[in-house]
């Protein structure tokens, strides 16, 4: 199993912790994205997007987007599940992933900021007052959810580490790396606080990567 990846990239994050969850070794291929290695022909043969992380299982077949890489390997490896049993609970963990992934992620990911700051000429102050207001608007919203059905504060949802948990960390850490007032979200410190002591999500930390700087 190969995994196109770079360190610092949040999709790239949340599948490191669905393989580490399931207990599934691979080959880390980084894709340096402040370099560009994204462009080049050669990974975009890989991935047409030229985004990371995508994956390559036991075919020649490369899986992009993350959200689709974890639920493939939550069908194949189903063992321990990332989704629940239930479809209405599936679909309530999936909204919370998706809520993070799809609404706060693409606003403030690599290529967003960089366009911000070079093409529309705006300083770190104003990049960094973007990336708080995203953040504080999808997390305002995903901690109700949370202490509504996060079980014991230990998981996004119910009592079982889910799908929604692989996104939340990965944004967490990088909302902290902003500077984000995170002590208006109680119910989401603790779930995080217990994530992060988690094995399978400390070895998926940026620094923890081979091609961390």
């Amino acid at each position: 199993m190969k995994l196109f990846t770079y360190y610092r990239s949040s999709a790239s994050y949340r599948v490191r912790i669905g393989l580490n969850v399931k207990g599934l070794a691979y080959e880390s291929i980084p894709i340096h994205l402040r370099k560009g290695e994204h462009r080049a022909e050669v990974y975009r043969d890989v991935n047409a997007q030229g985004l990371v992380p995508a994956l390559i299982d036991d075919t020649q077949r490369a899986i992009p987007q993350s959200l689709a890489i974890l639920e493939y390997l939550d069908e194949k490896y189903p063992t321990p599940p990332l989704l629940p049993v239930s479809i209405e609970d599936r679909a309530q963990v999936r909204s919370l992933a998706l809520a993070i992934a799809c609404d706060i992620h693409p606003l403030n990911n690599l290529r967003v900021l960089q366009y911000l700051r070079h093409t529309l000429q705006q300083n770190e102050e104003s990049v960094t007052a973007w990336y708080r207001h995203w953040i504080a608007e999808g997390f305002d919203a995903i901690e109700q959810s949370a202490a509504r059905y996060s079980g014991q504060g230990r998981y996004c949802y119910g009592d079982h580490l889910s799908l929604a948990d692989a996104c939340l960390i990965p944004q967490w850490y990088n909302a902290r790396l902003f500077g984000c007032d995170l002590a208006r979200y109680p119910t989401l410190a603790s779930i995080c606080a217990h994530l992060e002591s988690q094995p399978a999500f400390i070895a998926a930390r940026p620094e923890a990567q081979p091609d961390a700087e």
